[in-house]
């Protein structure tokens, strides 16, 4: 069981590692944006900044926050790069919410992006404050959820070139899967902290 953990941790970390990456360069090296991101950085280029920035910050260090043999091994660490994840996710959520309602892609998309946003700053926020209290369970019952939100970042860019190979159009996907990037995971997580629970 535990091989079989940290294989998976293993296979969402180098997953992680590999999105923020490519969030890092398209911000940094603007040849590389596609025409989608191109336009968002010419429209909302502070915002579209700082959603991929704080996001791939986001990504990698809550990585490693999640990781129950770092966390134990080094707590000093793990508080530090806490807050600095929660500071990315205050970044990224609250730039990601400016850019959803702006969606090109129509009210569904702009719905699902935006209440992605809210909740995953919710959660983040709940983790915080139950941290403050000493609630050390409900703190990562709560993280678990937050990251599981920050990972919508890795299943859109699952589902948007697997949607373009099955041939469905983007502008049929794309509202579908601001939906389908995130309440999954959610629900994922939500199995996984009733589980350790039980």
């Amino acid at each position: 069981m535990r091989n079989a953990t940290s294989k998976s941790w293993w296979i969402l970390a180098v997953l992680a590692l590999l999105v923020a990456s490519y969030a890092v360069a398209i911000s940094l090296v603007p040849a590389m944006r596609p025409p989608l991101v191109r336009n968002l950085f010419l429209d909302w280029p502070g915002a579209t900044f700082g959603h991929f920035i704080g996001g791939a910050i986001a990504l990698v260090t809550g990585a490693f926050q999640v990781n129950s043999r770092l966390r134990v091994r080094f707590l000093a660490w793990h508080r530090w790069t806490g807050r600095l994840y929660l500071l990315a996710v205050a970044m990224a959520g609250v730039a990601g919410f400016i850019l959803a309602l702006d969606s090109f892609a129509g009210p569904i998309a702009q719905g699902g992006f935006a209440l992605l946003a809210l909740v995953w700053l919710a959660a983040s926020a709940r983790a915080y404050v139950l941290v403050r209290r000493g609630d050390v369970p409900g703190h990562r019952k709560w993280m678990i959820r937050s990251y599981a939100l920050t990972l919508a970042a890795v299943t859109l860019r699952i589902y948007l070139p697997a949607s373009q190979v099955a041939g469905i159009h983007f502008m049929v996907a794309y509202p579908a899967i601001a939906w389908l990037c995130w309440v999954p995971n959610l629900a994922v997580a939500e199995w996984l902290v009733r589980a350790r629970h039980q």
